[in-house]
């Protein structure tokens, strides 16, 4: 990496112990208590059963504090609804065993046995219009790539309306459009607290010129960069419709993966953008029907 990459800043997050004992991690995160752990070993001794059923027979914990306490003995990283600060879209992160995760589970299946390789380790996430739910989606398949233990950064690239600072609550003041405009001394590329495997790089302030800033050859040699530190690089990119920008960032990357939105895109649209990112010589990897 040059100079100016090793000055990459980080925010380190706060993780709990890496025990793998369930009744170690239950009081770890305060879900029972001493004697609890001590009346469930009596009984998980008395019945021969496991430390988990014996807390639930004893109506100590929930269904759900166990399901938490076996993502963290398998090193599968969720939050519970009251950890954390991010949005509610971040579905991944707050209900993984969900019945729209799992299908974002199918997708990111797709991606890896249909694009992502030693060679193409960067997707642009690619809309016709604004509404159809690729921030969204490009936040949660962000999150279960990182589940799977992939290096995975997110980047904003949508310098006309950046939503993922809101989703990951980060800052937004020293984003990639600092980067890019040369303006920075450091690319702050922020770590997601609970999730050890997962970074994003916010949009930055809004600039003035943001087809400019994704032509130079800055922003390709950054994406050279980011390539040798990350597995899965997923871009959020601004709707086909209005703006190149996507186009610009696709051809960059050399795949995209297209959302529509099952009440809002029209067929002519996708079409439509489907045919300007092949024109732009990308690779349309595959498409989501977004109904949420």
């Amino acid at each position: 990496m040059n100079n100016e990459m090793q000055q990459m800043t980080e925010k380190a997050p706060p993780m709990l112990g890496e025990t793998k004992f369930i009744g170690q991690i239950l009081l770890d995160t305060a879900k029972i208590t001493a004697p609890d752990a001590e009346r469930v070993l009596s009984l998980q001794r008395q019945s021969g059963i496991r430390f988990g059923e014996a807390a639930l027979k004893l109506n100590l914990i929930s269904e759900d504090d166990l399901q938490f306490a076996l993502s963290r003995q398998f090193s599968y990283s969720y939050l519970r609804a009251n950890l954390g600060e991010y949005g509610s879209e971040l579905i991944a992160a707050y209900a993984p065993f969900a019945e729209q995760v799992e299908e974002l589970r199918a997708v990111r299946s797709h991606l890896v046995l249909r694009w992502f390789n030693d060679q193409n380790r960067a997707l642009a996430i690619v809309s016709a219009e604004s509404g159809a739910g690729r921030s969204y989606l490009a936040a949660n398949l962000a999150v279960v790539f990182s589940q799977l233990g992939e290096r995975t950064l997110l980047i904003d690239a949508d310098f006309r309306s950046s939503y993922q600072h809101k989703i990951f609550k980060t800052s937004n003041d020293r984003g990639l459009s600092i980067w890019l405009s040369g303006r920075g001394e450091s690319l702050e590329v922020i770590s997601v607290p609970h999730f050890s495997n997962l970074k994003v790089l916010s949009a930055g302030p809004k600039p003035p010129n943001p087809q400019e800033l994704l032509c130079g050859s800055r922003f390709n040699n950054l994406l050279t960069e980011l390539q040798q530190s990350f597995d899965v690089i997923l871009i959020d990119t601004p709707p086909c419709e209005r703006y190149t920008d996507a186009e610009i960032i696709s051809s960059r990357v050399g795949g995209a993966l297209f959302v529509s939105h099952k009440n809002k895109t029209r067929l002519n649209s996708a079409k439509a953008t489907v045919d300007k990112l092949q024109n732009a010589g990308a690779v349309v990897v595959g498409s989501v029907l977004n109904t949420f």
